[in-house]
């Protein structure tokens, strides 16, 4: 079977690629496994100096990379160039602090001596997405290095020359051969290789319904999995917010990455007082965009990732207008063969439309009108998801009440967009999945908590 690389600005083919057969996956899951039982055991002095020497490759390499994401799934140059710094920060993040993370913790009891040990698990398999395709798999490999673990890559199929520089990168910063491999397989594939008895977890971001297809597999031969899925995130706007603020942040959420990102904020929840202005200033905002090839210097909006991905998009727009929402903006799919699909806002989004029930992976915003403050937030709970969320509010300390007590999500943000950081534990609840990456929390995700009691 081939793998086709294309490029969704014009619909050529970059590359072709040969899957790697069953005997070659074989072949690569026993020669990590072999890896691991070296990797281990390594110093985590000598775990961190790698880390902070892939770093500096990524660093050396972000020029070309971000060109490679450019090609491949159409993102623009220099939010391809702050993707890789952000993949170097974990990774220079986790050699500062894994040693920390990882150390024995004394617990007194009648025991003479009884300690928890943070041990590795061993390979961990990662099915990753093309919309980050860089710190999707960073934000996981990074803590499983760090922590002594291995681990392979099943990259989206339509990225796989971001999935063998991964591999190259690795290589190049002078880790052990084989501690990361790359898989170059499609997803039928996926079950034998979760079955194989070296695999010892799972971290998948994606799609709930491939979440929930990894999750069974794993769970049938009680296998760890970490998810990672979609989201619908609202965002709300109170009647004393900064509208200017607001929508500018808000615009900018949407739009990242060409609106396919799970944490981009795809639900405006908007208190009627404001709901005008605010539509009016997010129209505007969103209207000065630039939308174009990812190599030209300004663009803001490249292409969907594939044709396909562009098609369903426009027909869920289509769906959302029949059920009574209105275009006031994009909302038609341009001219030739490409995969662009312009910034769009629906209006007069009500529950049960599909805008509002379910994630619209692309530029397209749904400003929903709410009829208060409790209303806004019951309306933003009013989802399967539960990946992140805002609230936009000049009362601070009423703010962060609502973001911690009122909202339903992994992580709630006050006057700011959602993002992933570092230094602080992400992930979801609901459909949009559990466990959690990245911070503290993260690192231990995929350790055995191991209690040591002496008598």
């Amino acid at each position: 079977m081939d793998i086709f690389s294309v490029n969704p600005s014009n619909g050529k083919t970059i590359k072709k690629y040969t899957s790697h057969s069953d005997k070659q996956v074989e072949k690569k899951i026993k020669q990590t496994h072999t890896a691991w039982l070296n990797w281990r055991n390594s110093p985590r002095a000598e775990r961190g100096r790698l880390l902070k020497a892939m770093a500096s490759v990524l660093l050396e390499r972000k020029d070309e990379l971000s060109n490679l994401m450019a090609l491949e799934m159409g993102k623009p140059l220099k939010q391809g160039i702050a993707e890789i710094e952000k993949c170097a920060a974990v990774c220079e993040y986790y050699a500062a602090n894994a040693a920390d993370f990882l150390k024995d913790q004394l617990i007194e009891t009648d025991a003479r001596k009884s300690f928890v040990t943070f041990q590795p698990l061993g390979i961990v398999l990662a099915i990753m997405p093309w919309n980050f395709p860089f710190w999707q798999v960073f934000r996981f490999l990074a803590p499983a290095l760090a922590a002594g673990n291995c681990g392979l890559l099943k990259h989206a199929s339509n990225v796989p020359g971001c999935a063998l520089a991964i591999e190259d990168i690795v290589k190049a910063a002078g880790f052990p051969q084989h501690v990361f491999q790359t898989l170059l397989v499609g997803s039928d594939k996926v079950d034998a290789i979760i079955e194989n008895k070296h695999i010892q977890a799972v971290t998948l971001t994606g799609s709930t319904g491939a979440g929930q297809k990894v999750a069974q597999k794993a769970g049938s031969l009680i296998k760890k999995t970490v998810l990672e899925l979609g989201g619908s995130d609202a965002y709300v706007v109170l009647e004393d917010a900064d509208l200017e603020l607001a929508a500018e942040t808000c615009v900018n959420s949407r739009l990242i990455n060409a609106g396919q990102s799970c944490i981009a904020a795809k639900r405006f929840i908007v208190v009627k007082e404001v709901e005008k202005e605010f539509t009016r200033l997010f129209v505007e905002k969103m209207k000065a965009k630039k939308i174009g090839d990812p190599f030209e210097e300004g663009v803001d909006v490249g292409p969907q990732a594939r044709i396909d991905l562009r098609d369903e998009l426009h027909q869920q727009i289509k769906q959302a207008i029949k059920q009574g929402a209105k275009c006031v903006l994009g909302g038609e799919v341009p001219k030739g063969i490409n995969a662009f699909y312009p910034p769009t806002v629906l209006t007069k989004v009500k529950e049960g439309n599909i805008a509002f029930e379910e994630e619209l992976f692309g530029p397209v915003a749904s400003i929903i009108s709410a009829k208060d403050e409790t209303d806004a937030i019951r309306l933003a709970n009013k989802s399967v998801f539960g990946l992140g969320s805002a609230v936009f509010t000049k009362n601070i300390s009423h703010g962060e009440l609502i973001a911690c007590t009122r909202l339903e999500a992994g992580s709630c943000f006050v006057n700011s967009q959602v993002k992933s950081d570092s230094r602080l534990p992400f992930g979801g609840i609901k459909q949009s999945g559990y466990g959690r990456e990245l911070g503290l929390f993260g690192i231990h995700e995929f350790v055995n908590i191991k209690t040591v009691f002496i008598a």
